[in-house]
């Protein structure tokens, strides 16, 4: 007992103290973990052989992250993929092995074995990619979906590798013998076959135990999986629903062990039927957990299960073996790219995404060694090599966020709208902000001229009826046309911040007179603005923020008529306040280290509660004397009646004044 524990010990400080330092320099949290196992193993010596078994138990991680993406997808969006299944799959791996193999063969490797090679090495890291691409948001992108599309199809692949494996057997390896003469089994060979639904059936056999296998989830998925639920519901216990997503995971799994299936590949499918489920969430979040965990452990397993003994004395083979699959592999995926038509970042995203060997080549390695496929020797030398690219695929991800960023060219930008008419109403910018100005000002009778750098938007707008120019709205050509010289007002919605302040500077010194309203972004943007001329400034979030604010009030027991006052109260004294304090903001020096700013802020934002109070109190005195007309009575549903429609507050305009 005393040594599992410290065994646990070792490797979650390892986990602890690793992963995080590794974050913080942005190399990766999988590059920490292979580091802490780097140096609990082949470095401090701490732990030995038993990270080998342990990694037996830590690949598990890898069942429950494919049933977690599975949760993520449905039938309709899987069937949605098929090109890229089919397409990009096939051809990464029928390429890859084809290459990898031809290699082998030209460093004097017999065929059988340079195709065992080839199909060992040909399959990417799907724990290492998926969780990469997670963690850096590029799972939506082009080239994040296309490696997905690719894991997926190299992990259904592998349940034919280990068919075709043992017909790949080499004369020059020779079987093992016993003393008494029998060839000699591994114990984990002789365990496989224990507990096999298949061995000794015909192929017919196979064939239907495993459809029915398939069968089986799928249907147990879509019918028991609710009812099972439900019942556990009625504990109202949460350990309950931690325990039933392990056992559906850890059951699937070993069914698919069972009959000679890849129990990853049970996982997924199993998730993509519950993908539509009531009982979604609950299972995301209390598999999330273990599967962190155990991934964690399982790439501490393979930084630890690194022989730098063997590394050490053919340090030039191995290292030039491993960065020569790693570069064959990126060559034959950037003609996929081409091929398929990836472009720009995603292309460079899928290249370097997938260029390393993968887990599962553990297995089949494994595998192929007890069926007399690879000798001892290449056996060795092949979990070196994935081991390595393994460990070196972090910083693939890092050059490729360095190519992403600095090689790729920018796009072709199409030629800008020739604009041949003038507007008192020039819209810059016309996203979610400036679009419901543009249809509230058209609606009231006023024509306007929108100008967008988005070429998708412009065309939507079109597809729906409204007009609107592309181009940049910061050029002053297009200003110009657009009848800047001429206009009444100009609304700045443009996204870049920065741009939006350079178009309303460059606006307010070609019109002093202009009427300039622009929306901010948040508090530092409204003292931007401010400076560079806007006479009026809408924070994006903030009228919304407001209302949401006065329901709550509503809901709370206040009058329509006491909310709204409230509201009103604290809208004039954030106001004050955003004028107060932006003639204390000094440009290029953070608000935390402006001292008068941050001190005259802690008064401002300690008198808000005394303007509500006072506010209430007016209202109070008021209700009370002789005469008073009363406030209006809530009544039941007008909370309701007001939401989705027009504000009923109208704050008042002041001329000349600047409003935030």
């Amino acid at each position: 007992m005393e040594g599992i524990l410290l065994q646990a010990t070792i490797y979650l400080t390892a986990m602890v103290i690793a992963v995080p330092l590794s974050v913080r320099f942005g190399l990766g949290s999988v590059l920490g973990y292979l580091i802490a196992g780097i140096a609990i193993g082949p470095v401090l010596g701490l732990v030995g052989s038993e990270a080998a078994d342990l990694q037996h138990y830590a690949e598990f991680g890898v069942v429950l992250m494919l049933f977690l993406i599975g949760l993520e997808l449905d039938p309709k969006g899987l069937w949605e993929m098929r090109r890229k299944l089919f397409g990009l799959g096939g051809a990464q791996i029928v390429v890859t092995i084809a290459v990898l193999a031809a290699g082998a063969v030209a460093i004097g490797l017999p065929l059988p074995l340079a195709v065992a090679i080839g199909m060992t090495l040909a399959l990417s890291s799907t724990a290492i990619v998926l969780k990469t691409l997670n963690e850096k948001q590029l799972m939506q992108t082009n080239g994040g979906r296309s490696a997905f599309s690719v894991l997926l199809t190299q992990d259904i692949a592998v349940i034919p590798f280990l068919a075709l494996l043992p017909l790949l057997a080499s004369a020059a390896v020779f079987p093992r013998f016993a003393q008494d003469g029998s060839i000699q089994r591994h114990a984990e060979e002789d365990a496989h076959h224990a507990i096999s639904l298949v061995e000794g059936l015909p192929a017919w056999g196979v064939t239907l135990v495993t459809l029915g296998a398939v069968a089986a989830v799928i249907l147990a998925g879509r019918y028991l999986s609710p009812h099972l639920f439900r019942f556990i519901h009625m504990s109202r216990l949460r350990e309950m629903y931690t325990a039933v997503a392990l056992v559906i995971v850890v059951a699937i799994a070993v069914l698919m062990i069972l009959v000679g299936l890849s129990p990853a590949l049970g996982a997924f499918v199993a998730g993509v039927v519950l993908a539509n489920s009531e009982f979604k969430h609950e299972l995301e979040a209390n598999i999330e957990p273990f599967k962190g965990l155990l991934l964690g452990l399982f790439f501490i397993t393979v930084g630890a299960g690194i022989s730098f003994g063997t590394l050490f004395a053919n340090p030039v083979l191995i290292l030039g073996l491993t960065l020569a699959v790693m570069v064959l592999k990126g060559l034959v995926l950037l003609g996929i790219t081409l091929a398929f038509g990836l472009r720009g970042g995603d292309r460079w995203l899928f290249t370097l995404g997938l260029a390393q060997a993968g887990e599962f080549g553990f297995v089949l390695i494994a595998f192929g060694v007890q069926q007399l496929v690879f000798p001892d020797r290449v056996a060795e030398i092949l979990l070196l090599i994935i081991a390595l690219s393994m460990l070196l695929t972090p910083l693939s991800f890092i050059a490729s966020d360095y190519l992403r960023k600095r090689l790729v060219e920018a796009p072709e930008t199409p030629e800008p709208d020739e604009i041949a008419e003038e507007a008192p109403i020039i819209i810059a910018g016309i996203g979610r902000f400036g679009q419901v100005v543009m249809r509230m000002v058209q609606a009231s009778g006023f024509r306007t001229v929108v100008l967008d750098s988005d070429l998708a938007t412009i065309q939507l707008m079109r597809r729906f009826g409204f007009h609107g120019y592309f181009g940049d709205p910061t050029r002053p050509e297009l200003l110009a046309a657009a009848g800047l010289d001429t206009a009444r007002v100009l609304v700045v919605a443009v996204d870049d911040r920065k741009a939006a302040v350079n178009l309303v500077r460059y606006a307010r010194k070609l019109r002093p007179d202009l009427s300039i309203t622009a929306r901010a972004q948040d508090r530092l943007h409204v003292y931007e603005l401010y400076e560079a001329g806007a006479d009026h400034i809408v924070r994006e979030m903030f009228d919304s923020s407001l209302r949401a604010a006065r329901y709550v009030l509503e809901d709370m027991g206040l009058s329509d008529y006491e909310a709204h006052e409230l509201e009103m109260a604290f809208y004039r004294h954030d106001r004050q306040t955003l004028r107060e304090l932006a003639e204390l903001w000094k440009p290029g020096v953070p608000v935390t280290e402006n001292e008068a700013y941050v001190a005259r802020a802690r008064e401002l934002n300690a008198n808000v509660e005394l303007a509500l109070v006072s506010q209430l109190d007016e209202m109070a005195r008021t209700a009370a004397e002789p005469g008073a007309e009363a406030a209006p009575p809530r009544r039941p549903g007008d909370a309701g009646a007001l939401r989705g429609t027009m504000d009923s507050r109208v704050p008042p305009r002041r001329p000349g004044g600047r409003e935030a």
